[in-house]
């Protein structure tokens, strides 16, 4: 490949003194190379090969892709000036598959160290030895590999560790923050999933977590050499990037309902799933089994460029079909792809990251957060909207439950007024004739017997009158027909001034032409009347009154009966007199829900106080 070199003999020019070395040095300009394009050389005749000089070497500041996977051999000189051993480090650069130290001896090379777990290689050098090394080297399988081979003092080589891994800190720092973020987001989405059991976050979990571990160990290999570093870099992390982007394809095909709701874009999304994870298992084989390094290239980022199209499609749908649920994920997706282009664009410019801002990992990190904002946006959205769902459903089935149960009622109501009137029909009809016959054959046994007086006959005759009265109120209250305001109060009307007819005292009855059409059980009816009736007969019987006047009112709150008379007035202290007839009518009005007061006003004034809050009382 090199037509100028080195081969056996290295002029002295090119020895590094590590005697008079204070802490570490680079060696580019000290050391030669040899990358064997060809795969002629091994170790027996790698000395017989020509080396040229680093510096002169065009790719040592990126590492083109055909020479990734040649062999590439150092040559450089150390020189120990002190008269006791001492032992240095070589550290070629970060990203190194393989690292193996050789001294050339007048038999061949021998073995002294290798650097592959750590990335930095041990040299131990005795007093005022001079060595000629050789050093084997393999590049890590990735586009972004360097040459700086440095030479490190043994008691600097810890602090050289850390000032390397110091360099871009802010970034560690911001992948360690999102890395923190997104486990937090894991354990949110695991909490969900223990909750519901639903497909969905079992999915976004497996999508979370191989992204976690992408952002974690970037952060955490960021400047750190050695294996895993490699490896990740090399492999794992495209391999983290797919798996996650398949699970995610998963997720928004069980999040989104795609089956049902987007078919189309179901097949899509299944085409894309399974052709990611054919790639990655054809990229995994070239990776591994054969040096065609830029055929691993193609698939790589073939596979980047069907995850790209992928969420472009996926956006240019979501907006199509105007989902609020697809939007949500859309924007996250259209963040990612934005910034991931302003990565991809540092990159491919060889932007120097001398900050966070001119990072391109930080960019990428950037679009993550977004995508992972409006996830949770659109997680919050579903789960509200689902429990607004669920909510309506079970006011539906409650209702549904209560229409049944009210269905239920009206039938046993409706089968309780049947049967009332049933017997109210069998009262008037058959004990109604019976008491009326009883009362009649009593008038024609008085009228027979002429002026002879029969108390008995006179009884009989009282007492069926009597009956019958309260036989046709039972049938009144009874009767579905008459459960109206209306009936009501013409019916009070009726009994009243019949009542007091020749009785010595004047009834007067008042009642407002506007009563509202509501209804009146019968219970209510019926309470109401005996209540009406007692009061009218302690008027007759103990108020020693000429006048009675019955008001009916409209008041706002409801309706308002007024019994008043001009009698002596009730005392309060000597009630025996009427015995257990106020407790009762008070009773009655409490069972019933009206309010019942008595009081002296010039007389004795009874109110019954009706509280109507339905509709049909305004009207």
């Amino acid at each position: 490949m090199y037509t100028t070199g080195y081969t056996q003999t290295l002029p002295d020019s090119i020895y590094t003194d590590i005697g008079t070395m204070r802490d570490s040095g680079v060696i580019t300009k000290k050391a030669l190379i040899f990358i064997d394009t060809e795969n002629v050389s091994n170790l027996n005749n790698i000395t017989q090969q020509i080396f040229s000089p680093l510096s002169k070497f065009k790719y040592r500041e990126q590492i083109p892709p055909r020479l990734i996977t040649k062999p590439a051999y150092l040559q450089f000189g150390l020189f120990n000036s002190s008269n006791s051993a001492d032992t240095v480090y070589f550290f070629p650069g970060i990203l190194f598959e393989k690292i193996n130290i050789y001294k050339k001896t007048a038999s061949g090379l021998t073995y002294v160290s290798n650097g592959h777990s750590t990335g930095y290689a041990e040299i131990y050098l005795a007093p005022n030895e001079k060595a000629d090394i050789i050093v084997n080297l393999e590049f890590c399988r990735q586009n972004y590999n360097y040459l700086k081979p440095q030479i490190i003092k043994k008691n600097y080589i810890e602090t050289f560790k850390k000032i390397t891994r110091l360099k871009s800190d802010d970034l560690k720092t911001m992948g360690f923050v999102l890395s923190g973020m997104l486990l937090m987001l894991i354990l949110f989405t695991l909490v969900n999933y223990a909750l519901t059991r639903k497909k969905e976050f079992f999915y976004y979990i497996a999508y979370a977590l191989p992204t976690f571990f992408l952002v974690f160990f970037y952060a955490s290999t960021r400047n750190y050499s050695g294996s895993f570093t490699c490896f990740f870099n090399g492999y794992f992390d495209l391999f983290l990037l797919i798996t996650g982007n398949v699970f995610y394809l998963v997720f928004s095909r069980h999040f989104l309902n795609t089956k049902i709701k987007h078919k189309r874009l179901d097949k899509i999304f299944k085409a894309a799933e399974w052709f990611l994870l054919g790639l990655l298992l054809v990229f995994t084989l070239i990776h591994y089994l054969t040096e065609w390094y830029l055929i691993e290239s193609f698939f790589e980022n073939a596979m980047k460029f069907i995850v790209l199209g992928i969420g472009i499609l996926f956006i240019i749908a979501a907006f199509k079909q105007k989902e609020r649920l697809m939007i949500y994920l859309a924007i996250g997706s259209a963040f990612a792809i934005i910034f991931s282009g302003i990565s991809l664009t540092l990159i491919l410019l060889k932007v120097t990251p001398t900050g966070l801002f001119t990072a391109a990992l930080f960019y990428h990190e950037i679009g993550l957060l977004f995508a992972m904002g409006f996830f949770l946006l659109g997680l919050t959205y579903k789960n509200r909207s689902e429990l607004i769902g669920r909510i309506k459903e079970q006011e539906a089935l409650k209702l549904d439950v209560e229409k049944k149960d009210f269905e239920n009622q009206i039938a046993i109501i409706k089968a309780q007024q049947e049967e009332r009137n049933r017997i109210s029909a069998d009262m008037h009809d058959d004990l109604g004739a019976g008491m009326t016959t009883i009362r009649l054959y009593s008038e024609l046994a008085k009228n027979k017997i002429g002026d002879r007086s029969i108390p008995e006959i006179e009884k009989i005759s009282s007492s069926a009158n009597e009956l019958l009265n309260k036989m046709n109120a039972i049938i009144w209250s009874m009767s579905s027909s008459n459960d109206s305001l209306g009936n009501m109060v013409a019916y009070i009307r009726s009994y009243s001034l019949e009542y007091f007819e020749n009785s010595g005292v004047n009834c007067t009855i008042s009642i407002p032409d506007d009563l509202p059409n509501i209804v009146v059980s019968g219970e209510i009816r019926r309470n109401v009347f005996l209540v009406v009736k007692e009061a009218l007969n302690n008027v007759l019987k103990h108020s020693k009154a000429t006048e009675v006047n019955i008001t009916l009112q409209r008041v706002p709150d409801g309706l308002k009966l007024f019994i008043k008379d001009n009698g002596v007035g009730i005392d309060f202290e000597k009630l025996r007199q009427f015995g257990n007839g106020l407790k009762n009518m008070k009773k009655r009005m409490d069972d019933t829900g009206i309010i019942f007061t008595i009081e002296n006003n010039n007389g004795t004034l009874v109110t019954l106080h009706r509280v109507i809050t339905d509709a049909n009382f305004s009207s």
